[in-house]
């Protein structure tokens, strides 16, 4: 199962520099852990927490529509709506991940500034992994462009190991270098893409000779960031069976008919298995109409006749559309919730926080999950190495720390008082 271990964020919104868990290259603060499986950042309202959530987001979106539109999308305001107010700077993300836990950690380098029409294009891009054993000094480089222009290295091959770090490295007399290299090696690609508002790994991606660029496109192709509406799950969808619950959920009603179709004997142990889990539902069908579409039937405790989803509370079935994304045959590798509390009964959040633990540690690889939230209920379940304090400081933007960072917080974990209690009376708090 592939993994983030750590990234860092620079000038987005409120996000002037922030670092979480370990980054493969020495870029930013290092982390003596990667982040977890299971990994929730929690806030004060304003601290930044729907910022960094849509953090994920605005990479995803560049990666399928191209950094312009992305930066139009989701009422984020256009390039100069999201960069940090009063910086110049480029926006720039670090993301370190393993693609299994025996491979070597590779690290993604993008930086997106602003050209003089005040449109946003990709600055930067630099994708590298160090080899087997290697845990210092500088990676190997397999994508190198700057403005759309530079190298790749095809295959399986280790690239090249490039110094960019000490403020001499001039990038056209490296290329002038490389292209006198290319006569005599097949692996070295130049790259001169046609336009410099799309991610270079959505262009090499695509293609077969390149494996590395092409995995972590598919990577971040299969994040999940839930932005789910009960109204949105209550429509009626065109009939069709379509595999995974999209952002908004409706497609809810497509999803059940897809898991209907392809796994009907273990989509009704699933629905049961469900059931169980969701308070005062006794059982959960599917009822199939004129028009091949199916509909959802919640059978409540005391109650003959079934309740469909159109009738069900809001807190009813966004547990259910986050137990059936757990329940995915084939679920995302990364899972972005925010604020999964809201409509939500608080003395449920706790086991709602033991079912994500469990599918982003278990054996058979789920997802890893990354929470944002404000509900100490959910926290008391968690431990210190999986939560992470978002604050503002006196400038207006945001730090962010590991609790267990706190051997104050850690020691009182240990003896045995509730995290989210902590976080209640103010122990959380930055001293």
């Amino acid at each position: 199962m592939a993994q983030i271990e750590g990234f860092r964020i620079r000038n987005f919104g409120a996000l002037k520099d922030i670092t979480l868990g370990r980054l493969s290259s020495h870029w930013g603060k290092n982390y003596r852990i990667p982040i977890t499986p299971l990994t929730v950042v929690i806030g004060k309202n304003g601290a930044g927490k729907s910022t960094l959530f849509d953090a994920f987001g605005f990479l995803a979106d560049c990666l399928k529509f191209g950094v312009e539109d992305a930066c139009d999308l989701r009422g984020r305001g256009g390039i100069k709506g999201i960069r940090t107010q009063g910086e110049r700077g480029a926006i720039e993300y670090n993301l370190s991940y393993r693609e299994d836990m025996n491979a070597r950690p590779l690290t993604y380098e993008l930086s997106i500034d602003i050209d003089e029409f005040d449109r946003p294009f990709v600055l930067r891009e630099r994708l590298r992994q160090r080899r087997k054993g290697q845990s210092f000094g500088q990676p190997f480089t397999f994508l190198m462009l700057e403005k759309g222009k530079g190298l790749a290295w095809k295959g399986e091959q280790d690239g090249k190991k490039i110094n960019e770090e000490q403020g001499q490295f001039d990038f056209d007399s490296f290329m002038e270098s490389m292209r006198k290299e290319k006569e005599e090696s097949k692996e070295i690609e130049i790259v001169d893409l046609e336009d410099n508002r799309r991610l270079g790994i959505a262009t090499l991606g695509a293609l077969k000779q390149h494996p590395r660029i092409s995995a972590f496109r598919k990577f971040i192709e299969g994040w999940h960031l839930s932005y789910f509406t009960p109204d949105a799950a209550r429509d009626l969808p065109l009939a069709g069976p379509q595999q995974h619950l999209n952002s908004k959920g409706d497609n809810l009603g497509n999803v059940v008919q897809f898991m209907e179709r392809e796994h009907g004997p273990k989509f009704r142990t699933i629905l049961n298995k469900i059931a169980g889990k969701i308070p005062g539902i006794d059982k959960i069908s599917t009822e199939r109409m004129q028009n091949n579409r199916l509909l959802l039937k919640f059978n409540d405790k005391g109650f003959q006749d079934p309740f469909y989803v159109q009738q069900m509370s809001d807190g009813t079935l966004k547990l259910f559309a986050y137990l059936l994304l757990m329940e995915d045959p084939n679920p995302p590798p990364f899972l972005c919730i925010e604020e999964p509390e809201n409509g939500l009964y608080h003395k449920l959040l706790e086991s709602l926080a033991h079912e994500f633990r469990e599918h982003a540690t278990g054996r058979k690889g789920g997802s890893q999950i990354f929470i944002t939230t404000h509900q100490p209920y959910l926290v008391n379940a968690l431990s210190p190495e999986e939560v992470w304090i978002l604050e503002k400081n006196a400038d207006g933007f945001a730090t962010i720390r590991r609790a267990s960072d706190d051997p104050i917080v850690q020691g009182l974990v240990e003896e045995g008082l509730p995290l989210g209690g902590l976080w209640y009376s103010d122990y959380l708090d930055a001293r």
